[in-house]
């Protein structure tokens, strides 16, 4: 069963682990910005646990424009209380993992919050490969970001409420 909770300190490095394993190293988040988006995001950085072990993560800042802008992955401020665009920075299951339904699960609880707390949209990027799961999920995209992050091509996609 999966169980989809807030994360915690204590959970840094099953998280970079996560990240090293699903992203390249130049997409993956380091421990240092992890560790300032439990601090500072605590509303919307969520884990996936399978038996006690943290097998997926969903975070991301609230942001007030409607796409993600490459200056968030560095700097990351206390979301506010209400409204704005929930930002997703980074969604990420351990392979071992995937295909299970925990990418879902913690689309819906970081949707259940950005709802509760009147968001505007989600908005996120993703690589090519991944436009069809995020349409699956209600997403629409929005077309090629500005976004240089990593290196490589990312698209823009957004779901309104």
């Amino acid at each position: 069963m999966i169980k989809i909770r807030s994360a915690e300190i204590t959970d840094l490095p099953a998280l970079v682990a996560i990240e090293q394993l699903c992203f390249s190293k130049e997409e993956a988040a380091m421990s240092d910005a992890l560790e300032k988006r439990i601090h500072r995001i605590p509303d919307s950085f969520f884990v996936a646990e399978m038996d006690g072990v943290i097998v997926g993560l969903i975070n991301g800042p609230v942001i007030e424009s409607n796409f993600i802008t490459d200056d968030l992955f560095a700097d990351i401020k206390a979301n506010p209380v209400s409204g704005g665009h929930q930002s997703i920075l980074g969604l990420a299951v351990s392979p071992h993992f995937q295909k299970r339904g925990i990418a879902s699960a913690l689309l819906v609880q970081l949707e259940k919050e950005a709802r509760a707390n009147k968001r505007e949209t989600i908005t996120l990027t993703c690589k090519e490969n991944l436009i069809s799961f995020y349409e699956s999920q209600g997403y629409l995209n929005k077309g090629v970001s500005n976004s240089e992050h990593g290196g490589v091509t990312w698209y823009n996609m957004s779901k309104k409420f």
